[in-house]
């Protein structure tokens, strides 16, 4: 069965944040969880078809509506490649777009 994009973050998402994983499994290959080295939110980078992302949970101590949604106990985690972002938050994928049009996004609402 060959797993779409939206379904490999998902799965990413749910092995790394609601499973509490170390190291999280997508189409046969296994990765690690890490900490960051400063805040020690969970990381993991992962190869889907040719990319290379990486998975980060939402830092709650920041100003932005998903670090609200990570105080509220909602598991949060952004996908990053090359300057380009996915939000995943309890299993949705919440817009894509490069990093500026993100961060507008979340400043505005």
């Amino acid at each position: 069965m060959t797993t779409t994009f939206e379904e490999a973050l998902i799965s990413v998402w749910r092995q790394a944040l609601v499973e509490d994983r170390k190291t999280v499994t997508l189409e046969g290959v296994q990765y690690p969880v890490r900490p960051t080295s400063r805040s020690k939110l969970r990381e993991v980078d992962f190869r889907f078809e040719k990319q290379t992302l990486r998975g980060l949970e939402q830092n709650p101590n920041t100003n932005s509506r998903w670090a609200q949604l990570a105080r509220e106990g909602k598991k949060v985690m952004q996908f990053l490649s090359d300057g380009r972002g996915e939000d995943q938050r309890d299993g949705s994928p919440i817009g894509r777009g490069d990093s500026r049009q993100r961060e507008n996004r979340r400043r505005r609402g």
